[in-house]
C-alpha cells in the first residue's frame, strides 16, 4: 500500500489484491525451459515472429533506450521484499533493473522508472517532471535544487530545505516520492491521448488510471515485410511492487511475447489485466 502526503493526496493502488488471484496460464515454453547460455541477453536480442521486422527508430531515443534494455537470465519475478511473486505464469522475461525495498516501483510507476531513468540517462533534466495525484507538479530540476514537497490545507508548495545534489542518488529519492504520490490515477490525466491505435510507437502507454488502475508499457515493436501487420512487446510492473517483467501473449501462441495490432480489436487482454483499444496514451 502507498501512502497519502499530508491527508491531501490520494494515491493510486495498481491492482488491488487481484494479484493473488490471477488466473493460471500456460507454461513458457519458449523461454523459461531454455537453457541460461541460450536466453537473450536484452530485449533487441528477442527474436521476431517469422516475417517480422524491427521497426527502425532514431538513435538516442526512448525507443532505442526501451530497445535495448537487459534481461536477467533468471526468469523469476521477485517483489520487492526478496519473496517470489505467486502468479509466475504471467511474464516472458525479466528486466535487470532493481525494484528497491519498498513497496512503491508498482504499475505505474515502472513506467514512470524507466521514462525518468531514460532522461536522466540523456541528461535531458528539465524534461523529468510527474504530478502528484493531486494535480500538483513534481520538477527533478527543483527537487535537485534542494525544494522539497510541503503541504498546507489544501496546497501544496515546494520549499528549498537542503543544498544542490545532482547525483544519482538523490535522483531515486525524488522518483521515491513520486511513486509514493503519483500512480496510474495522475499518469493517464497527464499523458496524451493515442487516437489511433495504428499510430502506436514504443513508448506509448496503455493505461486505465484509477482506484485501482493499471499500465503496461511498449517496449518494443515489428513490422511485417510483406503484410505490414505490427506486432509489440509490453513490460510491467504489478501490485505488490516487483521486478519489470515482459509480458507473455497467452492468446496466440505464434506470436508469444508478441502482440499485434490486428488482435486489439476493442480490447487489449493481458496475462493480469484487460485494456480497451482506447487507453492508449503518449509521453
Amino acid at each position: 500500500m502507498k501512502y497519502t502526503l499530508g491527508g491531501l493526496l490520494i494515491v493510486t493502488v495498481c491492482a488491488g489484491l487481484i494479484w493473488q488471484f490471477s488466473s493460471a496460464s500456460v507454461p513458457n515454453t519458449t523461454f523459461a525451459s531454455t537453457k541460461v547460455k541460450d536466453r537473450p541477453a536484452s530485449i533487441q536480442q528477442i527474436p521476431t515472429p517469422t516475417g517480422f521486422q524491427r521497426v527502425k527508430v532514431p538513435s538516442n531515443s526512448f525507443g532505442q533506450y526501451l530497445r535495448n534494455l537487459r534481461l536477467k537470465s533468471d526468469p523469476t519475478v521477485y517483489l520487492h521484499n526478496g519473496q517470489k511473486k505467486r502468479n509466475q505464469q504471467a511474464q516472458y522475461a525479466v528486466i535487470d533493473i532493481d525494484v528497491g525495498k519498498k513497496n512503491l516501483q508498482q504499475c505505474a510507476d515502472a513506467v514512470m522508472r524507466l521514462r525518468a531513468e531514460y532522461l536522466f540517462g540523456q541528461k535531458q533534466f528539465q524534461q523529468i517532471k510527474f504530478n502528484f495525484t493531486s494535480g500538483d507538479p513534481a520538477l527533478y530540476t527543483q527537487w535537485r535544487k534542494g525544494y522539497r514537497a510541503r503541504v498546507r490545507g489544501n496546497k501544496v508548495s515546494w520549499v528549498k530545505t537542503r543544498g544542490y545534489d545532482a547525483s544519482y542518488q538523490n535522483f531515486r529519492k525524488y522518483l521515491e516520492v513520486v511513486f509514493t504520490y503519483a500512480g496510474s490515477y495522475s499518469l493517464a490525466r497527464e499523458l496524451k491521448k493515442v487516437q489511433n491505435i495504428r499510430d502506436l510507437r514504443i513508448g506509448d502507454v496503455f493505461i486505465q488510471g484509477g482506484f485501482p488502475g493499471h499500465a503496461v508499457l511498449v517496449v518494443d515493436m515489428a513490422r511485417h515485410s510483406r503484410t505490414g501487420e505490427v506486432v509489440f512487446l509490453l513490460a510491467q510492473s504489478y501490485m505488490p511492487a516487483q521486478d519489470i517483467h515482459l509480458l507473455k501473449n497467452l492468446n496466440n501462441s505464434r506470436l508469444n511475447p508478441w502482440y499485434s495490432i490486428r488482435q486489439v480489436r476493442e480490447e487489449l487482454e493481458t496475462p493480469e489485466w484487460t485494456f480497451k483499444k482506447n487507453n492508449l496514451k503518449r509521453f
